[in-house]
């Protein structure tokens, strides 16, 4: 797996408001959050296919460094 700097920055990131939010979190990164859309859009497939969990989770974060230089790129 080719692993990227850039990982896209927070997906969800949550503000300080009131007692209940921790300051500072910056939630999940876009590469995360990319990576798990992956998997549930392609899970199907790569059940089919016999792969195991390391081949999915490989090829999903491969899929996600793609759609992050694809933005770069529009």
């Amino acid at each position: 797996m080719t692993h990227t700097s850039d990982n896209g920055g927070p997906a969800f990131p949550l503000q300080s408001i009131g007692p209940d939010c921790a300051p500072g979190y910056a939630g999940m990164t876009l590469r995360d959050y990319f990576a798990g859309q992956v998997i549930a859009g392609a899970g199907a497939f790569w059940l089919e296919k016999s792969a195991t969990d390391a081949m999915i989770a490989a090829w999903a974060y491969e899929t996600a460094d793609a759609m992050l230089a694809a933005r770069v790129q529009s």
